[in-house]
């Protein structure tokens, strides 16, 4: 983020709005609803992060777990079960136009979240901003923060008329700028353009006409995308079921779950080419002597549980 952009998100809204009165933190204190979390309120409401941080203080989930989750057969459906297992049901949203059906998503969510336009609240967010140098608060104030990696995901509380957030050269530029894609709870337009790139996207709908009677109340914060919270340096898992938006602390732990169960589906279906079996014989309770050949083979297979 280059300094005019720093200055424009402390100059949002003149006053801070203590959250501590609300979450009963007698540490951190944020501004109102238009705000970006500092690097140190970034670092207090994502505690359990166990990776680097990136300027702006998301978690950084280093670049070679993306590219193992990116490399790896892996499933929304089955990770879905494993946070919820873990205490996160609200990480799944579905229901999606999916621009590239066949090819994953994944990446580090950079959060924005727009409201509908209200006059004199956006009047003093556009003074601001012209303030600090900038010609004007909209959608490319945000895609010029994107750094490599990201996943723009966008709360435009699936508004598709007038709620489009990029077109075909806007997408291109996050494309190239972050080598992954994008989530917009809202519209896109010349989708045939941007389907064409080979970008991963997902959308509520398309129409004609640009992005008009919103505002931005938020860069890299809390928000809500259908049914999911995602927190800004969530990892982004994107599959033709869905999305899913995964806490760091719990992306080393999924990988391994992962690995675990291919070696013993790989397994399940050597003992389903013999003929010998079942489907209650092998996806149930083993006999004695088919779960001793069911370690050997996850030992042979560098896994000992």
């Amino acid at each position: 983020m280059n300094t005019q952009q720093k200055k424009w998100v402390k100059s949002l809204v003149p006053g801070t709005l203590c959250l501590v009165l609300a979450l009963g933190s007698p540490t951190v204190e944020a501004t109102a609803q238009i705000y970006q979390l500092s690097p140190e309120e970034m670092a207090h409401y994502t505690p359990h992060n166990p990776f680097d941080r990136l300027n702006d203080g998301r978690p950084r989930v280093p670049d070679a777990l993306l590219d193992t989750i990116r490399n790896m057969e892996i499933a929304v459906v089955e990770v879905y079960a494993l946070l919820r297992d873990k205490g996160f049901p609200n990480q799944f949203e579905g229901d999606w136009k999916v621009l590239q059906p066949g090819k994953r998503l994944v990446g580090r969510a950079f959060t924005v979240q727009f409201m509908p336009t209200r006059a004199d609240l956006n009047e003093v967010t556009q003074q601001d901003a012209a303030a600090n140098g900038l010609s004007r608060l909209r959608n490319q104030t945000t895609i010029d923060m994107l750094e490599s990696g990201d996943v723009a995901v966008v709360d435009l509380y699936g508004k598709v008329e007038e709620g489009t957030f990029v077109g075909d050269k806007l997408a291109y530029y996050i494309q190239k700028t972050t080598g992954t894609g994008i989530v917009i709870d809202g519209g896109l337009f010349f989708v045939e353009a941007i389907e064409k790139t080979g970008m991963p996207g997902y959308y509520r709908g398309t129409h004609p006409e640009s992005l008009r009677n919103s505002m931005i109340t938020g860069v890299n914060v809390p928000i809500r995308i259908g049914g999911a919270t995602v927190m800004p340096g969530d990892v982004v898992l994107g599959d033709q079921d869905g999305l899913l938006f995964i806490p760091p602390q719990l992306v080393e732990e999924i990988i391994t779950s992962v690995k675990i169960k291919r070696v013993r589906d790989a397994w399940s279906k050597k003992q389903f080419d013999t003929g010998k079996y079942k489907s209650a014989e092998i996806y149930g309770r083993l006999s004695p002597e088919l779960q001793k050949d069911l370690d050997e083979f996850m030992k042979a297979h560098g896994i000992t549980q």
